[in-house]
């Protein structure tokens, strides 16, 4: 009885409080007056679409798991008549996504879905660009790969989805080709452990749908494509490399051959976790607007419209403006509403104003789909089309009581840019390879003194290929489908070498084309004494620089040293091997790489029924580990710095745990073997922690174990596997439970080239 009164008394107090606080809506702004006096609507008809609306379960997952709910069309309005007509009835029975406007209205492109269980495939229609009536036959511009159905049979996890291809979010390209994004790359979800969630990324293709060609290799989705003036696509980049998995869904901008990838924002700004439909605001210099939203669980797709100044420092949220400041999103999952008495509360049901697909016609005004307060995130037609001004202020443009609207487009010309391409090097083309250039190493590496970066190593995350999809159980842990690790990263890595770094700071090197490149730079003992925590793709001859450590776009121009970099002086180095190492090309294993050092070193004391400092550092296996992993990565449920029961590896990051957060720029050695326990511990002396208590303590464990006198190759594969973040499995491939021990591919010793191949290199039935 207690109870129960107790959850009342809450209740009515939860009650109390909603009855003392009422949410802020939006203002009422009178639509028709303002498209009557306002210069920015300088048109007067509005392409959109009809559709009901998507109810996914994450914001990337609208095509996969949606409700199959058929119906609606592309429209366009007269905004003076109020007239609305579709522009293709004959596909009413489908289910329409997103399309691009062409630089002289007189074409539309759009991605359209048939069937539940069929892709999205993209067609594009002639119009009167002042009429806005439809001219002339449909066209169908991509289809289903030839191995369609073989993808589909093979692929297929769930029923509600068909996991073959889809083709989607269409942007026509300067030349007159049309970019968009695409599941053709048939990657999975890393921190999806059914592998039922698929990955897509930017593709580009002729205007009469031939010479398809991949732009990126992102092993997490990318969407939203549109153009920017300058002639780059500005589209969405999630992405997470040792950083929390939901939190960084950025803007970025790519020339329209694939080169010269970029950050806009939002690579270190955990909230709103999505960044997503960004566009640039014309005639304003640098700015930009997007939508804010949740990654999963509710009002996916959905949330509050920000403006972007980024004449601000983008590693601050001071460039976002909130257009709508009465929603925000303020965790992963869902929105939350200001309530007039100044505190936030979260809107579980999406039942407060929300927003998609902002337009910015200015600044300060903004064609949206909105849903005013009332019905919950997901009702089928509960958004229309509205104006939006700065100061949040709402008029209805265009509502359908049947069916949702979205997307609206004005419909006219709009200046079509220059044709922006790389400069290739035809030479290196023809090898796959790119060439990078950095200038100085140590801008922007906080307490690093001049000199003493020798070396950078160059790693790569290789996407998870849809052709490691097993038919067996037991290989999953914490969302990975195919474990790599233990509570830290959630996508495999692999080396590529080391190059060296002058005097001067500057390094002159090529890296593989094609795949998804990262960094570190290491002491002389080649120990990484900075991460970098984001990834580049490369196109093939593509040449790029650099000033140095987490550099923003506003210091490129600071820097114009009249010096000559000594790296220039010489032919750009290939990445090559670090002392004990036959190539620099090797998987990050640490059965083979780490746990012959402990079998050497370490087992006559940490081993047995009662290890020393119960510590435990044999190789037997475990479910899906070994011991002495397991002892070292205890279970984690914290960001960098959470100390393990053993507080011997250090900080590392776990992908999973926090989800959103654990993006903060981090100080040099503030990650990996100079934070290490363990290292400083065996490197006798030749790492000192900055933290006083643990810097004592390595001194006292280091007269413990004297006697243990690592090589220095030995060193480098303790230090190498630290400073990778700890991963376990050297790759994708194999079986790896140890129920299947007897199996002739469990648990395989790693090659380079299978580690980093995206299809399977032993028959299916070996497998």
């Amino acid at each position: 009885m207690k109870r129960a009164l107790g959850c009342f008394a809450i209740l009515l107090s939860f009650v109390l409080c909603a009855a003392a606080a009422a949410p802020v809506l939006p203002g009422r702004l009178e639509a028709q007056q303002v498209i009557a006096q306002d210069r920015s609507v300088n048109f007067d008809k509005v392409v959109f679409v009809k559709r009901l609306t998507y109810n996914a379960n994450h914001y990337y997952t609208e095509f996969i798991n949606s409700q199959w709910m058929p119906g609606g069309n592309l429209c366009v309005l007269d905004l003076k008549s109020g007239e609305v007509w579709e522009l293709v009835p004959e596909l009413k029975d489908g289910v329409f996504e997103r399309f691009d406007l062409s630089f002289e209205a007189d074409r539309i492109v759009f991605a359209w879905k048939c069937a539940a269980q069929q892709g999205y495939r993209l067609y594009e229609i002639e119009i009167d660009p002042q009429t806005g009536k439809r001219k002339g036959a449909l066209r169908q511009l991509t289809f289903p790969q030839a191995d369609e159905d073989w993808l589909v049979k093979t692929y297929r996890v769930s029923g509600h989805y068909h996991h073959g291809t889809d083709d989607m979010q269409p942007c026509y390209l300067p030349d007159g080709d049309i970019g968009f994004i695409s599941t053709r790359c048939q990657y999975g979800i890393l921190c999806d452990p059914p592998d039922d969630f698929t990955t897509t990324v930017l593709y580009r293709m002729g205007r009469d749908g031939q010479n398809l060609r991949q732009l990126s290799r992102s092993s997490v989705s990318e969407a939203s494509p549109t153009l920017l003036p300058d002639g780059r696509i500005l589209y969405t980049r999630w992405e997470y490399v040792d950083k929390g998995a939901v939190s960084v869904k950025g803007l970025w901008a790519m020339r329209p051959d694939g080169s010269g990838s970029a950050e806009i924002y939002g690579n270190d700004i955990a909230l709103p976790p999505t960044k997503i439909y960004g566009r640039a605001i014309p005639d304003a210099a640098n700015e930009y607007v997007f939508l804010g939203t949740p990654h999963c669980c509710s009002q996916n797709g959905m949330g509050t419209v920000i403006r972007l100044d980024m004449s601000q420092d983008i590693r601050t949220r001071d460039p976002m403006t909130y257009m709508t400041p009465y929603v925000d999103v303020r965790a992963e999952t869902g929105t939350a509403f200001l309530n007039d008495d100044g505190k936030w509360r979260h809107d579980g049901d999406g039942r407060g104003p929300l927003f998609k697909d902002p337009y910015p016609l200015s600044r300060s005004l903004f064609l949206v789909a909105h849903k005013p307060s009332g019905a919950p995130w997901s009702a089928p037609t509960g958004y229309g089309l509205y104006l939006l001004s700065q100061d949040g202020s709402v008029g209805l443009v265009y509502a359908d009581p049947a069916i949702s609207c979205w997307l609206p487009y004005p419909l006219r010309s709009r200046p079509r840019p220059g044709v922006l391409e790389a400069t290739v090097d035809e030479g290196m083309a023809a090898k796959q390879l790119a060439t990078c250039i950095v200038t100085d190493i140590y801008h922007g590496m906080e307490h690093t003194a001049p000199g003493s970066i020798k070396y950078l190593r160059v790693l790569e995350q290789v996407p998870r290929p849809w052709a490691v999809r097993k038919s067996w159980g037991g290989d999953e842990y914490d969302q990975q489908y195919a474990c790599i690790t233990k509570d830290t990263h959630l996508g495999l890595k692999v080396q590529h070498g080391i190059v060296p770094v002058e005097a001067d700071g500057s390094a002159h090197f090529v890296v593989p084309a094609a795949r998804n490149i990262f960094f570190q730079a290491l002491d002389e003992n080649y120990m990484a004494v900075q991460t970098e925590r984001t990834m580049v793709n490369y196109i093939p001859g593509e040449k790029r620089s650099c000033i140095g450590c987490h550099e923003k776009p506003n210091d490129v121009a600071a820097v114009t040293p009249s010096r000559q970099f000594a790296a220039l002086g010489r032919p750009p180095s290939v990445p090559g091997p670090q002392p004990g190492e036959v190539s620099g090309r090797r998987p990050l294993d640490y059965y083979t790489d780490v746990q012959p050092v402990w079998d050497k070193h370490c087992l006559k004391c940490h081993s047995g029924k009662e290890p020393k400092a119960d510590l435990n550092l044999s190789g037997e296996m475990t479910s899906l580990f070994c011991v002495s992993y397991e002892q070292l990565i205890p279970e984690r449920r914290g960001g960098p710095g959470r100390r393990g029961k053993y507080d011997l590896v250090g900080p590392t990051i776990g992908e999973n745990h926090p989800k959103t957060g654990n993006v903060d720029y981090l100080e040099a050695r503030s990650l990996g073997s100079h934070a290490s326990l363990l290292v400083a511990i065996l490197s006798k002396g030749k790492v000192q922690l900055a933290d006083q208590r643990l810097a004592e303590l390595a001194v006292r464990l280091g007269e413990v174990h004297k006697k243990v006198n690592l090589s220095q190759e030995e060193l480098i594969r303790v230090t190498n596997w630290v400073d990778t973040n700890a991963q376990y499995y050297g790759m994708y491939w194999g079986r790896k439970n140890l129920r299947y021990k007897d199996h002739p591919d469990f648990r395989p010793t790693p090659s380079f080239e299978r580690a980093s191949s995206l299809v399977s290199l032993i028959p299916e039935k070996d497998k």
